[in-house]
Formats: C-alpha cells, structure tokens, sequence
C-alpha cells in the first residue's frame, strides 16, 4: 500500500518562533539538554548544527534566539497543519508534531495522480503559512525519508531509493526508531556499513541473533518491506473508553485532566488483554454537533502519559482555535480506541515482579487523589535550573509535562557539586556554626572560612564536626539591587555520620539539606 508522507523542516524551531511572533528571517535555535535539537534554515546558515552546544551556537550566531524544546507547544502549534491537510485528504495520521502521513490510494485517486497530489497537499500546507515537504513511497518509513528529499519513490523502487542513504538515516526520525536506535546505527557504522544498502544485504537471521529484535526492525526497512509484521494482533473487542462531560468542557487544563482519567481507563483495558497500543484514535465532540478526530501512530507502544499528551495536544490546538475550525460549545463527549494493538511484550510483568510496578501504582493512587481534589491540588516535584538543591526543584500538576523556568543543564557557577542530599527543607531551619573557641564561623569576602568548623548547634541539641567540605560562595543577581544575594554553601558531617547541607547569608547559617 503506498503511504504519503508530508514533512515540515525543523518543527520545532518554526513553532518556537511562531510563538514568539519572529520573523521568517530571524535565526532560531532549540535546545534541550544544552544541545541544539533543531534550528532554522537562518541560524543553518549562520553555522548552527544539531547537536551542537548551546554557547557555541551562541558564538557562531550572536542574534541566535534560542528556547526550550517544548513539546506541548509544537503539537498545539501543529493542529492548525493538521486540519488543512485533513480538510484536503483525509484519513491524516500524526507521527509526531510536524510529520504526518496517510494512505495514497484514496488522495491519489481524488486528485488524479501522485504528482498532483504532492503539490495540492504542498499548497494546502502552505495556505497556513507553513512549508512542507511531500514524499510518497510503498512503505511508511521509506515515504517519510522520500518527504526528507521532496521525492517520489517509484512502485516497487522503495529498497533502491533506500541503499543509496547513509546509515545514519534509519534513526533520523524518532517517530520511526526506538529509544536505542541511534546505538544501533553507530555499531554498524563501526563494523563498516555505511550505507542502508550494505545493510540491507546482510542475513534476516544474522541481524536477528547479532543485534536483536528493533535491529530487525530496522532490516525490514532497509528491504523495503513493511517495519511490522503483517500478522499484527487484531485489535480485541471493547478497548474504547468514552466519557460523557457534563456540564460541557470548554477549558484545556479540564479537557486535558479528562484526557488523563480516559488514558489510566485504556490501558487499564489493555492491560487486562495483555496488549499495547501502537496507533491511537482520539474523538472529541461538542453539543452542535462538531468533531475533533485524529489518529496518532507511534513507533513503541504509548504509556498512559504519552495517550494523555496526545488527548492534551489535540484538545489544545482544537479549543484554542489554532486551527479554523474552533468549535462553538463545549466539548459533551471523548472518546479513545485503540486501532492497532501489539502484544505487551516488556509491558509484562517479570518473573521476579513488574519493574517499576510500585512507581505504576503510586502514580495511579495519585491521579485517583488528583480526581477527588481537583487538577492543581496534587503536584511533583521536578528538577529546575539553579544552584541550590532547595531552587533547583519545581511543583508541577502530576501528569503535566515538567516545563523548567531555568535550564537544569546550563553551567550555573557556583552549583552545588553531586550527590544532592535527599531531603530539602522548604523552609530551611537557622543553626549556629562555631570554631574551636566558641567564635562564630563565617564565610570572609574572599570566600573562606573564619574558622575552623568545630560546634554546630541545632535548636537546643549540640554536635561536633568531624568533617567538612566547601565553601561554595554565590554572589547572585549582583546587577540587580533589589534582588542580589550572596551565600555560601557548606557541607558538615556531623558525629554519629550525620552530614548537613548549611547555606550562610547575612542572616546566618541555615539547613538546607539532610543527607543519608
């Protein structure tokens, strides 16, 4: 069956700076873990390559504008890409914010030919104000590595058109590669096998006992043949759930908690058949009548809060009116069901007991205490950029994708050096730090000790100091009056192996934190 991909280049920059309401000229950087993950043809121009620092994408582009992936804001920003390609075709898959595809035969036989197809899909894209790439091929993974090129693959042409890419384009694409593809692709390049081609000739059974089983994944692309098997496990019967939302929903953070309560059903249902959902439908209706569908296909089977983002993103882009068709009441009905299923697989439960089965069940008691107390009510910690244990944890709504205000992985000067102690006082209790003598200790402006640590006091108990390490002196928002702030950071153990995280200010010393 041949399979029409439509691509649009570097996403995740054009919604970054459609967002922030940039020119097309502009030069735009993503980056997630201090690394660039996709930039604008602009800063491509500049010197800007995936994968590079942020401080030399900074240093190669002085005008760089650079943000944090996000992926909420791709996929909302995406829905409008979405409704024009569904209003001319339909039958749209959504791979991922920024990649779709769907089956040719129906487009192709509405407008006449492949060619002319690509360039109505093309002009429907870019009447949105967004370009795209179209590629068509007998096979999904080699139709989307065809819209990389803007080509059109031939019948039957699909392994000749892959044996001419390097090896490095079978993990390319995430939405069609595991977590470990990437592994994979350099072991080969290491062993020699720089082409899709030279991979392609090795044995099925080979690559099966050698490299494993998302090897074998990646050989049956490189043949030109279809990624799964054709003997998928049909879809058992009753696998929908559906809510009925009364009073009608027309708030996203209440869509998106519906989503969420819909998401632990589904896969509390698949689960009990020992299945997996690799391709999703997500169907939203209001009152007057009007529809949101949408079908999202992954490569490894969803989690309940990947179906939650997915119900998120949609809901978000459709209430919003991104897209043209923004309904005109609330949302009365949602509705999930699995379109195609796999077997669990590693989702089943191991000989010696599911590995992370209790985090499974915590985070299900939570969403269940979420439910009874509203969508805020319940929060988790994650981690945040700054220098202190206590300012690098921020409180998200669980289930909410953790955004951070501050870069985690930035260089912040000054930061404490590894382990964190695991427990952080909120507010952190005062203590009293004294030398040999019964002086007070404190940090001197050329950020050393007065003292030698000898006594600390902690309310009415009194302990000796059998060890320390630091200073860490901060001087933080020095151009700033109102906000700057200087203190130091200081690790004491205790006698009876009890170690402290202390931070000094000119209100003296502080707990911050109890280590193990």
């Amino acid at each position: 069956m041949r399979v029409v991909a439509v691509w649009c280049p570097d996403w995740p920059a054009v919604a970054a700076a459609t967002a922030a309401d940039l020119p097309a000229t502009t030069p735009v950087a993503v980056v997630a873990a201090n690394r660039v993950v996709a930039c604008t043809a602009p800063a491509r121009a500049a010197g800007v390559r995936r994968g590079s620092r942020r401080r030399e994408a900074q240093g190669r582009c002085p005008e760089l504008h650079v943000t944090q992936d996000d992926p909420d804001r791709d996929a909302y920003l995406f829905e409008p890409v979405v409704a024009a390609i569904d209003a001319a075709a339909p039958g749209v898959e959504v791979l991922r914010p920024g990649l779709v595809v769907l089956a040719a035969r129906g487009v192709v036989r509405w407008f006449g030919s492949e060619e002319v197809a690509a360039e109505r899909l093309v002009d429907e894209v870019a009447s949105v104000g967004v370009e795209c790439q179209v590629g068509i091929a007998d096979e999904l993974s080699a139709a989307v590595l065809a819209a990389r090129r803007a080509a059109l693959v031939p019948r039957g042409m699909s392994r000749e058109f892959l044996a001419q890419l390097p090896i490095s384009e079978l993990s390319v694409e995430p939405a069609l590669a595991s977590a470990d593809r990437a592994e994979l692709v350099d072991l080969l390049r290491r062993l020699g096998i720089r082409t899709i081609g030279a991979f392609a000739e090795l044995s099925p059974a080979d690559v099966m006992s050698r490299f494993g089983a998302d090897a074998t994944l990646a050989h049956r692309c490189a043949r030109g043949l279809p990624e799964r098997p054709p003997s998928a496990r049909p879809v058992p019967p009753d696998l929908a759930v559906d809510h009925r939302c009364d009073p009608p929903v027309d708030r996203v953070d209440t869509a998106a908690f519906v989503g969420r309560a819909l998401a632990e059903q589904l896969h509390v249902r698949l689960a009990a058949v020992g299945a997996a959902c690799t391709r999703l439908l997500v169907r939203a209706r209001t009152g007057n009548g009007e529809e949101s569908v949408r079908t999202w296909r992954v490569a490894e089977p969803l989690t309940p809060e990947g179906t939650a983002d997915r119900v998120r993103w949609q809901l978000d882009g459709w209430l919003t009116g991104r897209s043209a068709d923004r309904p005109t009441s609330g949302i009365t009905s949602v509705l999930l069901e699995p379109v195609e299923v796999v077997t669990a697989g590693a989702l089943q439960p191991g000989l010696w007991g599911d590995v992370g089965a209790g985090d499974d069940r915590a985070r299900r008691a939570l969403v269940r205490v979420q439910g009874l107390l509203g969508g805020d009510a319940v929060r988790v910690g994650a981690l945040d950029g700054g220098r202190g244990p206590l300012e690098r944890i921020v409180f998200v709504p669980v289930g909410e994708k953790p955004l951070p205000g501050r870069d985690p992985d930035a260089p912040w000067p000054g930061r404490l050096p590894p382990p964190a102690p695991p427990m952080v006082f909120h507010v952190p209790p005062p203590v009293a730090l004294d030398d040999d003598v019964g002086d007070a200790v404190i940090v001197t402006e050329r950020g050393l000790l007065s003292g030698r640590p000898t006594w600390l006091r902690w309310g009415s108990r009194r302990w000796s100091v059998s060890g320390w390490a630091g200073p860490w002196p901060v001087d933080e928002y020095w151009w700033d009056p109102d906000t700057t702030r200087t203190v130091a950071r200081l690790q004491v153990l205790l006698d009876g192996a009890r170690a402290l995280l202390i931070v000094g200010g000119t209100d003296g010393w502080r707990v911050e934190g109890v280590y193990d």
